[in-house]
């Protein structure tokens, strides 16, 4: 694991005056009772693996069960620092950077809580070397914890390979959706990886059952997406016009696969990776995803739920990407999961 104890050496050091510190020892301990005294300043020295990670991120590694907020706020003012010197929470850090840690401390429930933050889980493996991993993610499970989420697969996955240097994502899904995910290795495939997805590289194909009859001729949807938030703090997204500052290009290619009665299958590939750019391209063009509770048909949806269908009908189906170390043309595929399958069959049957 990245940041674990493996991979960073420590060593208490006070290169400023103790009186840095020792004067609000309190500030510092999150979820325990004042006057529980803080713990020393510590030094961690970036390794290979840990390099070019941003300081938020690599802190987050090390202070197990420290909030976010708490992490910004010591980056903030000053606390934290690399070689030194200030840095701030997009700084990258390098191997050899000294980075200092100001005295920390965490209530024993909360140090249990982040010692252990969620089961042990493998998911079903479509390609794994040296370098990456993918997975076939279920639907239901979240790719990482945040947004009242405890834990999603790349916690898992850290649990169940206690022994990995390192385990990061490269990309993402949402929650409801399902197939191929990308989990690098090595911070080299990282880096490789998430250079292809953002130079549009990759080849990312869904499928996603809609409603209604596709218009053949819509092969190609060129709409800029602005993301907001709702007045529950919940993000959505939606389709905007060329000139809002704030919207950002998304294409989308599509593919009718087969017609079917009041739906279509189609295969999308996405040439951007928007948030919810295929859910709200889809259904902003008048045939909303079989199954979407955010931007579908409701009351087409609890049709479908009569009928069996209990998720989001979109799967990463296939992806390509040039292999990180060899440069070779990796061709993946994930066959569609057996509640989809499913459902599919029973429209076929009922034709």
């Amino acid at each position: 694991m990245v940041g674990g104890l493996n991979s960073c050496s420590f060593r208490n050091s006070f290169p400023f005056k103790s009186t840095t510190y020792s004067q609000k020892p309190v500030n510092h301990i999150i979820g325990a009772k004042s006057g529980v005294s803080a713990p020393a300043v510590k030094w961690l020295v970036v390794d290979e693996d840990s390099a070019g990670q941003r300081l938020d991120n690599f802190l987050m590694r090390h202070l197990k069960g420290v909030p976010k907020t708490h992490v910004y706020r010591i980056i903030r003012s000053g606390e934290v620092r690399i070689n030194k010197g200030r840095a701030s929470a997009e700084t990258r850090v390098e191997a050899g950077d000294e980075v200092r840690l100001p005295p920390v401390r965490i209530s024993e429930k909360v140090a249990e809580k982040a010692a252990r933050p969620a089961p042990g889980r493998e998911f079903p493996l479509l390609h794994e070397d040296d370098s990456l991993m993918a997975i076939d993610k279920p639907a239901g499970v979240a790719v990482h914890g945040g947004s009242g989420v405890s834990f999603g697969v790349i916690e898992q996955l850290r649990q169940a390979r206690p022994q990995a240097k390192l385990l990061e994502l490269v990309h993402r899904l949402d929650r409801e959706t399902s197939g191929i995910l990308l989990v690098a290795k090595k911070r080299s495939a990282l880096k490789h990886l998430q250079d292809q997805f953002r130079e549009r590289e990759t080849g990312k194909t869904y499928l996603a059952l809609v409603q209604g009859d596709w218009p053949a001729k819509l092969k190609v949807i060129d709409q800029p997406l602005h993301k907001f938030l709702l007045p529950d703090g919940e993000r959505r997204v939606k389709v905007t016009t060329a000139d809002d500052p704030d919207g950002m290009r998304s294409i989308t290619l599509v593919k009718v696969a087969e017609r079917l009665p009041g739906a279509t299958l189609l295969e999308v590939t996405i040439k951007t990776g928007r948030t919810h750019q295929i859910r709200v391209h889809l259904a902003s063009n008048g045939h909303p995803i079989a199954g979407d509770d955010k931007y579908g048909d409701f009351e087409w949806n609890k049709v479908l739920q009569k009928q069996g269908l209990k998720r989001m009908f979109l799967h990463a189906w296939r992806l390509q990407f040039n292999h990180p170390v060899t440069a070779e043309r990796v061709a993946l595929q994930a066959d569609l999961p057996p509640e989809l399958q499913q459902h599919i069959d029973r429209i076929r049957a009922h034709a």
